[in-house]
């Protein structure tokens, strides 16, 4: 009989770390997505305003893995006022040759967690300047962690500045991560401060209006948004898409729906066909990145159903190294 690999999250914490492996594996899921063959299909969205929550399934089929994943994202934001974590949720993955569950990953977001700040890490690695050593960080929640965590991965970060609209969340984000990473961290009094004299700027907020205005980018900066994954949402001035010299998308046909772009089109300000290159494209030399570090270049990554089923299938290859997790008959 078919054996089916439950894992848990502190087993799934303890063997995918956000690591250099981690980023190359979402990397490799851009690349993937830009040589086609991929097949993934719009992100199913449920909406339940009365309790403020969100959950969007995600999934996409990769040419060469063996498995595919399928993910359930809830995100219900008024929980911590019951003392309940505000993103949950799980992975499940299927044998791509048979269709068989192969494994229930248990990671209550940790997983997303992990893809997110990867692809992150990917975004800033073409697109930021190589000497970049600077971070401004709008939020100060569990991605805005991970995202200067990532970055260290891919440049040579040196200091870095938060802003949050709780104070006291941004001065704690700041404390921590001084001692996390052993370089300054700061908290500043508003977005224009913190990003004055930034390098890489990251928005990682469910804000749904927008934080960085466009007169607040400077030249050499990189922006990369990681929050608007829903239609409402937006941290970005669309103004600062059309100052920009270039404009990335993780996918096109996902940012002109509910990306940041998506507020640029509903502006006026870009023509709804507008052609842009994705990331994946950029990563392969298929399309043009940087080519001045004067540029202004932003990355808008809304989150797609290929890094889900990347950075599955990497955790279910390490719990099966390290035989974490448990096998049951199906």
């Amino acid at each position: 009989m078919p054996t089916v690999r439950i894992v848990t999250e502190a087993e799934l914490r303890a063997v995918v770390p956000l690591d250099g492996e981690a980023v190359a594996c979402v990397e490799q899921a851009f690349v993937a997505l830009a040589g086609g063959g991929v097949v993934m299909p719009p992100i199913l969205r449920l909406d339940i305003v009365e309790a403020h929550g969100e959950v969007d399934v995600k999934t996409a089929y990769v040419p060469g893995l063996d498995s595919f994943a399928i993910k359930i994202s809830p995100g219900f934001f008024d929980n911590p006022k019951l003392g309940l974590p505000s993103v949950n949720g799980l992975m499940t993955l299927f044998s791509a040759r048979t269709g068989l569950l192969e494994a229930v990953l248990l990671d209550n977001g940790f997983l997303t967690d992990v893809r997110t700040a990867a692809a992150g890490a990917v975004a800033a690695k073409h697109l930021a300047r190589t000497d970049a050593r600077r971070v401004a960080v709008i939020g100060a929640g569990v991605q805005a962690r991970l995202q200067l965590d990532a970055l260290t991965l891919v440049r040579p970060i040196e200091s870095a500045t938060v802003w949050a609209r709780d104070a006291d969340k941004a001065a704690a984000y700041a404390a921590e991560m001084t001692a996390r990473r052993g370089l300054p961290v700061t908290a500043a009094a508003s977005v224009a401060e913190a990003v004055a004299d930034a390098d890489i700027v990251v928005l990682t907020t469910p804000a749904t209006a927008p934080l960085l205005m466009a007169d607040h980018l400077t030249a050499g900066q990189h922006v990369t948004a990681m929050g608007s994954d829903a239609e409402h949402k937006n941290e970005l001035d669309p103004a600062a898409i059309r100052r920009a010299d270039l404009y990335v998308a993780d996918s096109l046909s996902q940012t002109r729906r509910l990306g940041e772009l998506h507020h640029a089109i509903a502006a006026g300000l870009v023509g709804a066909d507008e052609a842009f290159p994705e990331l994946g494209a950029v990563v392969t030399g298929a399309a043009t990145g940087r080519t001045d570090p004067a540029q202004i270049t932003i990355a808008d990554l809304t989150g797609t159903g290929v890094q889900d089923t990347a950075i599955a299938t990497l955790a279910l290859a390490r719990a099966d190294r390290s035989g974490a997790g448990s096998a049951f008959e199906s």
